[in-house]
């Protein structure tokens, strides 16, 4: 013990104070503390309550002079379950533990409300993991002698005691489970998940506080129901009868044959394979237990199966777990996998713990089942799992290997053109997970149709508007900005606009365009001449003349869909912004050529002859199927554009159009959108997300949501009649779960269009259906030994591909280079000067950095792991301000973290100049981040402006 330890010991006393119960880590110090002292500090307890006990412990503990104590102190924690407290003492880092304090005062002001709504039996088993052993005997036997309100009170008070830094997150997702009202009342922040590590500055951290309910059974067999009881009295369980076409499809799988079940949407897959998990555990004899994993790539789709499972096998005896990337920071994925039945898992934990050898093979389960299996491919998490257990079958490994199962409602085709290059992309599927059986409902179809109902489908091709005053104006606006851009080109006589991109008759509005922006961009970025500053200049007006032209395709495309109002207001928001930042000379002369327009453009938005014909078609199918059936509940799916900036805008307009329609305002839509991100815009969260599906499922008033692919795959609304696919295609696998998302009887489902490309590639996904159910069909009848010869050469022969690219290694360039601003090309730093932080997040430590460039308050402030994201990082230029990043608080240093796509990297040596998309493909020396480097320079890195932040 140094003398330093017991100073600190004696600075932080007050956080222990009111985390520790010194009564349940006393008998782990019994070499320092005496029986009258621990009886002295059990009655001060007992007296005064746990907080003067920790006082007096505290007090005792400081003033032991024996050897050991401080290590004695830090290991009875750890025994104990002070986890958190633990780490904090250990790094004498108390911020996670700070952080609790707001969660701690709601929990005080909202106990009166806690104590006569809770049942604290009912939400133990989720929270027991956030509390001490010996708290959760005591909330049990309080509960059993005094009551339930005296076990809930006595709850409160060990949450308030907790060092969890996750519990109330966990507090918030067992009240909801539990459907508690009390759910209402308890608002936690958003947490974050990685389910692969990204660049902190990608900014896509993804929040899991709520559960959305993801529903894979049909309405009169949903295992879910008994989540939402419409009494409101808790649901207990019931088993539910298998029908006949369920142990259809779980038959192979229960002789023990690795399976692909493909089955339609709907007909309870997930019931299918608890049979078949139920059935694998209870086969092995005494004394030898099995292993389950269950993968879901979604994480609404894993926490709803990760509910299933459990109500179902814990009333069995089972233990059921799961690890996401939301959780897997809190928890040990070993010691969840070793002390568990069955594990539901976010598959790219598993990669992770494979590469890392937290988990040394995959011999440690016996089962492992792939939902959605139809992704099995490319570098997906479920191939990189798979090609783990390959190498181990192909390696001539003695270890036995987990049974496969694959579940999903289309295998698909690819590319395939026949039936026979359909088989044998089925064939690669069954290769990729080692399955020699695909069963499908051949016996009891007759039941199976009762039970799923496969909407009628109906094609609706809708005329373009004949003129369009709207897309004529931006077009010349486009052409003018263009011929600017050429004036560029002109003035060095060496290259032009042209031949730049290989993208020839590329039209205004359109995909195509974009994409030779995009390229017309990158090659900008890497122009190069004698003259720096000369070319400093024209790089940054190419890339002001492209950035506008790119928000004019933008407008021409919403133009195109939506209402002119719409494309308008996106373009007036935009030079808005234009305005309120650097507004150069270009800028300017720009933002004048658009407002000369602005007043024609107005008139035009608020003529009714420019309406959007797609519009009044799709007008008239609603009023029609409303007039029809008045409860009529609506899937409208909008195609997104995987370039676009502009998809909340997108979906915006439309539901802005349904809202101020005078015949449809009564449908109050609502919108449902990924969590992805692009460079500018935001997804929705995962609470987003539940309530615009909550609203849907249980508003009555509302009628119809507008969505993206995200509600492709496993979201079930049972009472949705009506899809219309408005501009959306997709492959096979879209077009069958798409149909699906109609669950009632006589649904009906509508493609709306103005290209005929899109009807007839949607008759082509329905040639490729037959196709797809032909292939299966046609394996089905293959003897079994050839099938698996036939899977066993296709791996072979991919276990051959992979070994040898997986031999070419990149060569690490160590060379030094120079990171330049992409838009204004200003140099920023070199790469000596930077750092990698946990992996993936990249600083620059030197001083000089903090001069080139400037800073403003993030307009979302979050805190991510151990980083504290705080402001926006420009490029100083006050002509330029391109985003750089973010700046963050780590740990104790004020660091920036920048991102690559907003910087060209030029040789020192030889000038050349290249592009990264993102910082693996950078293949530089990467230094990791090191404490007592950044101690030298942490003072200069404070932020001159910064006060406002803290």
């Amino acid at each position: 013990m140094t003398a330093e330890q017991r100073r600190n010991l004696h600075a932080f006393r007050g956080y222990v104070r009111k985390i520790l119960d010194p009564t349940y880590i006393l008998s782990y110090m019994t070499p320092w503390f005496k029986d009258d002292v621990v009886q002295h500090i059990q009655a001060e307890k007992n007296n005064k309550g746990p907080m003067e006990a920790a006082s007096l412990f505290l007090q005792i503990l400081l003033e032991l002079q024996e050897e050991g104590w401080f290590r004695g102190f830090l290991d009875a924690l750890h025994q104990a379950g002070y986890s958190g407290l633990y780490e904090a003492i250990e790094s004498w880092d108390f911020q996670k533990i700070e952080k609790l304090e707001e969660y701690r005062l709601l929990l005080k002001r909202l106990q009166p409300e806690f104590k006569t709504t809770i049942n604290p039996e009912d939400i133990l088993p989720e929270i027991s993991g956030c509390l001490i052993n010996q708290e959760c005997e005591e909330i049990i036997q309080i509960s059993s002698n005094k009551g339930l309100m005296a076990g809930a009170e006595k709850m409160v008070e060990c949450l308030l005691r907790s060092d969890k830094e996750n519990w109330p997150k966990t507090l918030k997702l067992a009240l909801e489970k539990e459907e508690s009202k009390f759910s209402e009342l308890w608002m936690v922040e958003k947490g974050t998940e990685t389910i692969q590590m990204k660049d902190l500055e990608d900014d896509e951290m993804k929040t899991l506080d709520v559960q959305i309910v993801y529903k894979e059974e049909p309405e009169n067999q949903n295992l879910s129901q008994n989540s939402c009881p419409s009494s409101g009295v808790l649901a207990t369980y019931s088993p539910l009868k298998p029908r006949n076409y369920q142990l259809e499809l779980a038959s192979p799988a229960q002789k023990g044959k690795n399976t692909i079940i493909c089955a339609p949407t709907g007909c309870g897959k997930t019931f299918v394979s608890l049979l078949i998990c139920e059935h694998h555990l209870k086969k092995f004899p005494q004394g030898r237990k099995g292993k389950v994993v269950f993968f879901a790539v979604q994480l609404p789709v894993y926490e709803q199966q990760k509910s299933v499972f459990s109500k179902h096998f814990e009333r069995l005896g089972y233990k059921v777990a799961g690890i996401s990337g939301a959780t897997a920071d809190n928890v040990s994925v070993e010691q969840i996998i070793e002390n568990n039945d069955i594990i539901i898992l976010t598959p790219q934990i598993l990669v992770n713990s494979l590469k890392n050898g937290t988990v040394p093979s995959l011999s440690i389960f016996t089962l492992m089942i792939f939902d959605e299996c139809h992704n099995t491919n490319k570098h997906h998490p479920y191939n990189m799992i798979m090609f783990n257990y390959l190498d181990q079958k192909l390696g001539g490994s003695s270890d036995s290997l987990p049974q496969v199962i694959g579940l999903t409602a289309s295998v698909g085709v690819g590319d395939a053109k026949n039936t026979a290059e359909a088989t044998e992309y089925i064939c690669k599927l069954c290769a990729s997970l080692d399955t020699s059986v695909v069963t499908t409902v051949r016996d009891n179809l007759e039941e199976l149709e009762e039970v799923v109902n496969k909407p009628q489908k109906f094609f609706r091709k809708v005329e373009s508007r004949t003129t369009d005053k709207f897309k004529c104006i931006i077009s010349q606006l486009m052409a003018e900005t263009e011929a600017l851009a050429k004036s560029i080109f002109e003035e060095l006589g060496t290259v032009t606009l042209e031949n730049l991109s290989q993208i020839q008759n590329r039209n205004f509005g359109t995909q195509k365009y974009e994409q030779w922006i995009i390229a017309v961009q990158k090659a900008c970025m890497v122009f190069q001449m004698p003259d720096k500053d000369e070319e400093s200049r024209i790089c940054k007006a190419l890339f002001l003349y492209t950035s506008h032209l790119r928000k004019y395709n933008d407008a021409l495309i919403i133009n195109e869909d939506a209402r002119v109002k719409d494309a308008l207001n996106y373009l007036k928001n935009f030079f808005r912004n234009v305005r309120a930042a650097g507004f150069d000379a270009i800028e300017q002369d720009l933002t004048q050529r658009f407002e000369e327009k602005l007043l024609e453009l107005e008139g035009i938005s608020m003529d009714p002859s420019n309406e959007n014909p797609k519009l009044e078609d799709l007008s008239f199918i609603l009023q029609e199927e409303y007039h029809l059936n008045p409860e009529t509940r609506t899937i409208l799916f909008a195609k997104t554009r995987a370039l676009l900036l502009t998809i909340a805008l997108y979906f915006q307009a439309l539901k802005n159009w349904i809202e101020e329609h005078p015949r449809l305002s009564f449908l109050k839509p609502g919108i449902l959108t990924g969590r992805g991100r692009t460079n500018q815009t935001m997804g929705m969260t995962l609470p987003a997300q539940k309530c615009a599906l909550d609203a849907f499922r249980t508003n009555r008033d509302s009628k119809i949501l507008i969505a993206t692919s995200v509600a492709d795959e496993g979201i079930d609304i049972a009472q949705c009649n009506l899809v219309i696919l408005y501009e959306y295609v997709g492959n096979v696998i879209k077009m069958i779960q798409t149909r699906g998302r109609g669950r009632a009887r006589g649904s009906k489902c509508f493609l709306l269009t103005s290209n005929a490309d899109v009807i007839e590639k949607e008759k082509i996904n329905i040639c490729k259906e037959k196709m797809m159910n032909d292939s299966i069909s046609s394996l089905q009848s293959w003897n079994e030994a050839e099938f698996k010869e036939k899977i066993l050469q296709i791996q072979s022969h991919e276990k051959l591909i992979r070994d040898n690219q997986g031999k070419v290694k990149p060569v690490l360039d160590k060379k030094n280079k120079k990171l330049l601003c992409r838009k204004c090309k200003t140099f920023a730093c070199y790469t000596a000067d930077i750092r990698v932080v946990e992996e993936c997040h990249f600083t620059v430590v030197r001083d000089a950095f903090r001069e080139r460039f400037v800073t403003k308050l993030h307009p979302r402030p979050k805190n991510f792991g151990s980083f504290e994201k705080k402001a926006k990082i420009f490029c100083a230029r006050k002509d330029c301000l391109h985003d750089w990043g973010i700046h963050v608080r780590y740990k104790a240093f004020e660091i920036p973290v920048i991102k690559i796509e907003s910087f060209v990297v030029e040789d020192v040596a030889t000038g050349a100049q290249t592009l990264y998309a993102k910082w693996k493909d950078f293949n530089f020396e990467k230094i990791p981040f090191d404490a007592a480097e950044m101690y030298n320079h942490a003072q200069d890195l404070n932020l001159q402006g910064m006060d406002g932040l803290e």
